[in-house]
């Protein structure tokens, strides 16, 4: 069982056809045999029984068979009359011996070699033709005497003859006066390539189950292919395997299942990669969130620091010098004004990034005019920028309406134009429309001023970075000017970069989406 076990599922499964294919033409063969056998031995009964029905009507003829009457006998004893080679018993008033010769040799038939017997009612025989005496033995036990008996006629296949020590094929049959006429062949080749069935039949049978097996061998190990890919495939699902770039299966009902189990099994396979991929996003976003909040935290600790520290001194020395003069007590003022500004200005980006951060559903979107809004912008940043001595252009001609949140759009352009006036050393800002599509809009604010070391590009979108950290407070930065305008880009479906021009400056590409 073990072995067995270990054949491949086709072998297992041909090896049954091999079985149901040979038990199936063992049967038909057996019992094709069987009946063309039984089939030629009654029609040599047949036969016989022809020779038979003659003797019975030609005794007939010649005398008449009666429970009284019988082959002749003489009175008081057993006379054995010599007829050519056979025996009977003679009874008064009966045909003779050589009456019953006679009307054998008479039969048609075409046997060499006939044995004739004459059985009465009480199962003795009274006349055999192959015998120099009579038998004493009683025959009303033998099958073919038995069946003539019972039904008028029958027959044995086979069977050792105690008399003459040959086998013989029987066939007897009952006349009217009770009677019985047997005549038998013996077993010789002639009769035994009769009664042998045809071969032919069996040969035939053979080679259709040989030709069976060919043909389930190749249905089988094509099954049993099918199968076996979907035992492998079964044990890769098992195993958690990725399934990719498998092979499809025939086009058959066992091929058509087989790639549906596999395509199923490859969209529960992407839907639970998609989920966990989603699941990992959501889950770095989360912690990303929890990072950066940590960080702004941080960030804001440090940046209140300076100017609480200021506010603080300016206020603790006013305390303690009451009579200070005028003109260092307004300048103490000032200063505590100014600190006081960047407070204002920190808590307002504060508050604006982490709103952007935390509630980018809650942020709504209406139609507007962004030339309006870089209109408006432009025109607020003239005086600090002529302080400066740069001059501020754009090259709007038409409105730019779009789907946006309109505080947010004014933040890009507000913090980009004052993060140029105030560190670019500069004399020019100028603001561009690239492109205009259906659904974007593409932009341009570039400078002609200094521009920053290439190695700082890659982190000025990054909260609380400064390229010069002093300059930027003395300027009043708070740090979060450029992340608020990548962050405002990303909710408007845009993106944003950095670069430095050659002839000087920086330049800020960005593209924002119109719906």
């Amino acid at each position: 069982m073990f072995l067995w076990n270990k054949l491949a599922y086709h072998k297992r499964l041909f090896a049954w056809l091999v079985c149901y294919s040979l038990l199936l033409a063992g049967c038909l063969i057996a019992f094709q045999y069987r009946r063309e056998k039984q089939f030629k031995a009654e029609n040599l009964n047949a036969q016989l029984q022809l020779v038979n029905s003659f003797i019975l009507s030609e005794m007939t003829t010649v005398g008449e068979w009666s429970d009284g009457g019988g082959v002749s006998t003489a009175e008081g004893g057993a006379a054995v009359a010599e007829a050519g080679g056979g025996v009977s018993a003679d009874k008064s008033g009966g045909v003779s011996a050589e009456d019953i010769r006679h009307i054998v040799l008479a039969a048609p038939h075409p046997f060499e070699d006939l044995r004739v017997s004459i059985i009465d009612h009480a199962g003795e025989i009274v006349y055999d033709n192959s015998l120099d005496s009579l038998p004493r033995s009683n025959h009303l036990n033998r099958e073919e005497i038995a069946s003539a008996i019972q039904t008028g006629s029958g027959y044995t296949l086979r069977r050792h003859s105690e008399s003459t020590g040959d086998y013989y094929f029987y066939s007897a049959l009952r006349g009217e006066s009770g009677y019985i006429v047997r005549t038998a062949v013996p077993y010789s080749v002639s009769l035994n390539e009769l009664l042998r069935a045809d071969y032919g039949f069996i040969y035939i049978m053979l080679g259709i189950t040989i030709l069976m097996c060919l043909l389930g061998f190749v249905l089988t190990r094509r099954l049993g292919e099918h199968v076996s890919r979907l035992n492998r495939f079964a044990q890769s699902v098992e195993n958690g395997d990725k399934i990719s770039n498998t092979a499809p299966f025939p086009h058959d009902e066992l091929g058509e299942i087989s790639n549906h189990i596999v395509r199923l099994y490859a969209r529960l396979q992407q839907a639970q990669s998609e989920r966990d991929e989603e699941h990992r996003s959501a889950l770095y976003e989360q912690q990303e969130k929890e990072r950066l909040k940590k960080q702004l935290t941080n960030n804001i600790n440090h940046e209140l620091k300076t100017p609480v520290a200021s506010i603080q001194v300016c206020l603790e020395t006013l305390l303690a010098h009451e009579n200070l003069e005028r003109e260092k007590q307004k300048e103490f003022l000032e200063r505590c004004l100014v600190n006081t500004g960047r407070l204002k200005q920190l808590l307002s980006d504060v508050s604006l990034i982490t709103r952007m951060d935390d509630g980018r559903a809650s942020i709504t979107k209406t139609a507007v005019d962004l030339r309006s809004i870089i209109e408006d912008v432009c025109r607020d940043a003239e005086a600090a920028a002529k302080e400066k001595g740069i001059t501020i252009e754009h090259n709007l001609t038409h409105p730019l309406p779009m789907t946006g949140n309109e505080p947010l759009l004014a933040s890009i352009f507000h913090n980009l134009i004052d993060n140029a006036i105030a560190y670019c050393g500069g004399t020019q800002i100028v603001v561009r429309l690239l492109s205009e599509t259906d659904d974007k809009l593409t932009f341009s604010v570039a400078d002609n001023g200094v521009g920053v070391a290439e190695e700082h590009l890659s982190r000025l979108f990054e909260r609380f970075y400064r390229v010069d950290k002093g300059r930027s407070r003395a300027a009043g930065g708070t740090g979060l000017g450029l992340s608020i305008v990548k962050n405002a880009v990303l909710l408007h479906g845009g993106h944003i970069s950095v670069e430095n021009r050659r002839e000087g400056g920086l330049l800020f590409r960005l593209a924002l989406g119109r719906g």
